[in-house]
């Protein structure tokens, strides 16, 4: 179980990127979704004990992360968000020197690792070709490979599938289940879909806070009824939004839907839909903006 208590930071410009922040996350996958500029990274950093929180407490089991930085590290797996390599390294050299760095200094033990961990992730094919010539979605999966190195109790993955194609993602979404299976795995991302097929527990983060919390399923039963949908001209958007809470809209042969969230149809030409996580994320993230923009202008 790692645990989040109250968890602030400030950098040194005076920007809040973590304001309070409470979070109880078990074994398996668990999704952290928000929109880019959320807090998410500096949120991962700090678990990851990359960086230390102005205020609060992380605790991982019976490790206390921020005063135990290293025990958590010797337990700990993390893809970041921008995962760079040494050129012209062939992934084998690199993951048996990324062993190395993590303790794994016997031969034996290490070239069993390392042969593993590249089957495990499909690329025993490729290990003698560098990773700077890999594509985008074989070079996440020799992140993965390096992530899982000794075995982590946690592991922290930071917008893992962005750029990816349809088929990269869901090998390595596929992957990630199956790692989730026996530790914590965090997955950061403003993806839902991914959120939505992976993770049995997740949170919304807006704004450096975390405004909602719990089994996706779960959370999602709060919509139904209230998410009504019609077709609009394309030029009146701005106008329609004056009067409706839109929480998501899509083009559609000329026209725009939209999704609105309401207690009743606002007019007989909208009909009733199912809410989806992705219209309950909307409608957080909408929310959120419209009480930050309500509270600056005051």
């Amino acid at each position: 179980m790692l645990e989040l208590s109250q968890l602030s930071h400030r950098y040194a410009n005076g920007t809040q990127a973590l304001d309070g922040v409470n979070l109880h996350i078990p074994t398996g996958m668990f999704g952290l979704l928000g929109p880019n500029g959320a807090g998410k990274s500096t949120l991962m950093r700090c678990i990851a004990s990359l960086q230390t929180p102005s205020e609060g407490s992380i605790r991982f089991g019976d490790i206390d992360v921020v005063r135990e930085p290293e025990k958590l590290r010797q337990v700990l797996g993390y893809l970041p968000q921008d995962f760079g390599v040494y050129p012209r390294i062939s992934a084998y050299a690199l993951l048996d020197h990324l062993a190395v760095l993590k303790g794994i200094t016997g031969h034996g033990a290490r070239k069993d690792t390392v042969e593993t961990l590249l089957a495990k992730v499909n690329l025993w094919d490729v290990r003698k070709k560098a990773v700077a010539g890999f594509s985008g979605g074989m070079r996440q999966r020799f992140g993965i490979a390096q992530a899982l190195i000794g075995n982590p109790k946690l592991i922290i993955v930071d917008e893992p599938t962005a750029g990816l194609d349809p088929e990269e993602r869901n090998r390595f979404n596929n992957l990630l289940v199956e790692i989730g299976e026996q530790v914590v795995v965090i997955l950061s991302t403003h993806i839902v879909d991914d959120v939505s097929a992976l993770c049995p527990q997740m949170a919304v983060m807006v704004g450096g806070r975390v405004l909602l919390q719990g089994a996706p399923e779960v959370l999602v039963q709060g919509l139904q009824g209230r998410v009504w949908r019609r077709e609009i001209a394309m030029g009146a958007l701005d106008e329609f939004r004056k009067e409706h809470q839109v929480i998501a809209h899509r083009l559609r042969a000329g026209k725009t839907v939209v999704h609105v969230l309401a207690d009743n149809a606002p007019d007989p030409h909208f009909e009733a839909i199912t809410g989806s996580l992705e219209d309950l994320y909307f409608s957080i993230v909408v929310g959120a903006r419209h009480r930050a923009a309500a509270a600056a202008s005051v």
